[in-house]
């Protein structure tokens, strides 16, 4: 859990436990005590929090990690594609993608 979010969630729950200590009545007092312990150690475990370092943002990349084909891999690509186009000429076809099955 991050920091800030932790202190958030601790400063509510004291919030909630200091409404509950002043509504609750003074018929017993060791709940009471009880109360207000956990309320205090509610707000130095806040306090502990607060006083830790913040972590810093990532840096970011200094260059964007672009993948671009060399000049010699798109030849390759260009002559493959044209081998293939030629096959399937031959073949009679007329694109490339793959015949659906017929249903009999």
């Amino acid at each position: 859990m991050k920091v800030k979010k932790a202190i958030k969630r601790l400063h509510r729950a004291e919030t909630l436990l200091g409404t509950v200590i002043d509504q609750y009545g003074d018929g017993t007092r060791e709940v009471r005590d009880l109360l207000d312990a956990a309320r205090s150690s509610v707000a130095s475990a806040s306090q502990a929090l607060a006083t830790l370092p913040a972590k810093k943002p990532q840096a970011k990349a200094d260059q964007p990690r672009g993948r671009k084909l060399s000049s010699a891999a798109r030849k390759r690509l260009s002559v493959a594609a044209k081998k293939r186009w030629a096959a399937a000429k031959s073949k009679g076809m007329s694109s490339l993608a793959k015949p659906s099955r017929k249903v009999a």
